[in-house]
């Protein structure tokens, strides 16, 4: 299964995925591999348009240090990796070990397990225990929702000036503009976008990307 846009067609999603850089076979396999093993949670998992997007931007901005909040089966951290300069590293903060055993085939199988590190435990500890001067480029969130604004909180004073982050379902399905979705996920996805809107030491804008992907710029 595709995860497309929120709110664009099938037809058009698939377009714009056919006109923009594909998806390699190795990913290709991991999305199907996925959606075999896991199908009730597939849907986690980015799309091809996005994973090209943040392999892109990891590269526009010369990232060399990366993390993200949340592998799963690892598709978006061998993305991200693979947009960073010679010698870069990611580091993959999840709580599955079941999820994380299918990303760490596929992160060999890309010629990555020296790239990235995993990080097995609550992501807020694991942040917390890095040296104070362990700073990165570009983080990517993508866990529970309800721990968006903690995550944000964690990671902003370590990313670096002109660095980014990305944060994934910020549109919650478009329930975040649904008064009557109170579920703690789409609240905290609310509170999330407001926090981050708000946060002078960011500049932010939301893209209609996936489930909503909001990109921030440390200033």
């Amino acid at each position: 299964m595709t995860r497309t846009s929120e709110g664009l067609s099938p037809e058009l999603h698939a377009y714009a995925v056919a006109h923009s850089a594909p998806a390699d076979s190795l990913l290709t396999e991991l999305a199907e591999e996925t959606q075999r093993l896991f199908p009730d949670r597939a849907g986690m998992q980015i799309g091809p348009d996005q994973g090209a997007f943040m392999t892109m931007l990891a590269r526009l901005i010369g990232a060399r240090e990366a993390v993200e909040i949340g592998t799963f089966t690892g598709y978006s951290s061998i993305c991200t990796a693979r947009g960073l300069a010679p010698g870069g590293t990611l580091l993959a903060c999840d709580i599955s070990e079941e999820w994380t055993s299918v990303a760490r085939r596929y992160w060999e199988r890309a010629g990555l397990s020296d790239t990235i590190t995993l990080a097995l435990g609550p992501a807020v500890q694991t942040l917390a225990a890095l040296p104070d001067d362990r700073m990165f480029d570009l983080a990517f969130i993508d866990a529970d929702k309800d721990g968006y604004v903690a995550y944000w909180d964690a990671l902003v004073p370590r990313i670096r000036p002109g660095g980014a982050l990305l944060i994934d379902n910020t549109f919650s399905h478009g329930r975040v503009i649904d008064p009557a979705e109170t579920s703690p996920q789409v609240q905290g996805i609310r509170d999330f976008n407001a926090h981050a809107r708000d946060d002078e030491r960011t500049t932010v804008v939301m893209l209609p990307v996936g489930d909503g992907l909001t990109l921030a710029r440390r200033t």
